[in-house]
């Protein structure tokens, strides 16, 4: 199975050589496209100089910072063109451990969609407050019942999706970003019947660099949830409507 990890990167020069070297240690078979948008600490440049050295490397420059879904929908186009198997999604600043990526993508033999979930038994995040882990965890709870989706950790960014699955998902409807898109995704994913899949992984904060998680991430992730979920009801109350007028259903028995 050939696979390409896509690195979404804006301004992660002080990680971009360490996260790339250990993708290759760890999984040497593997292809990487960092997805720079348009970083002004020279990002993309350093990836370019970095693929020269090692191989396995391509930078996919774009002008401006588009937000992180968008980023990941350019790599799964480009994937995509270049005839990969599996198209994977991981940080580029080393808070997801690159030794499970073996783990990742073995997993997608019988799964069309693996995700690393932070919230299953062996899963970890070491280095998060009590009180910031127990807001992920109801978030994810939120996103699960509201959509009927039975995921432990929807948020997760570090994932793997069958080639197969990307093409069936129409990604040109995808418009979500940070959180939300990772929640919309496995969402789809389910709805289009595919077979998804959780394994334990451990989620470290980044130590060099700045986070690019802000409110207005985490409110477009609530809105789009509460929406996405509404409407999910809708249909169902419709559906149910119309059963219950159907001449069969009226009919005497």
């Amino acid at each position: 199975m050939q696979a390409l990890v896509v690195l979404p990167t804006y301004n992660e020069l002080a990680n971009i050589d360490q996260v790339c070297r250990a993708i290759l240690a760890a999984a040497p078979n593997v292809d990487i496209l960092v997805v720079d948008d348009g970083s002004p600490d020279g990002t993309a440049h350093a990836a370019e100089q970095l693929g020269k050295e090692l191989g396995h490397i391509e930078v996919l420059r774009r002008d401006r910072k588009q937000g992180l879904g968008q980023a990941y929908l350019a790599g799964f186009a480009r994937g995509l063109e270049q005839g990969y198997d599996a198209l994977i999604e991981m940080d580029a600043d080393l808070s997801h451990d690159p030794a499970t990526l073996p783990a990742l993508i073995a997993k997608l033999d019988d799964a069309d969609l693996v995700i690393g979930s932070r919230y299953i038994p062996g899963g970890s995040i070491p280095q998060w407050s009590l009180r910031r882990r127990l807001l992920s965890q109801v978030g994810n709870r939120y996103s699960s019942l509201m959509l009927g989706v039975p995921l432990h950790d929807m948020t997760s960014g570090f994932r793997a999706y069958q080639a197969d699955l990307l093409r069936r998902l129409t990604l040109d409807d995808t418009h979500a970003n940070g959180y939300g898109f990772q929640i919309e995704m496995a969402y789809r994913a389910v709805q289009a019947g595919a077979r998804v899949t959780e394994i334990p992984i451990r989620f470290v904060e980044r130590k060099e660099g700045t986070s690019k998680m802000s409110l207005r991430i985490t409110v477009e992730a609530i809105g789009l949830v509460t929406v996405m979920g509404f409407k999910r009801y809708g249909r169902a109350l419709r559906s149910a409507r119309r059963r219950s007028a159907s001449p069969a259903a009226a009919a005497p028995r």
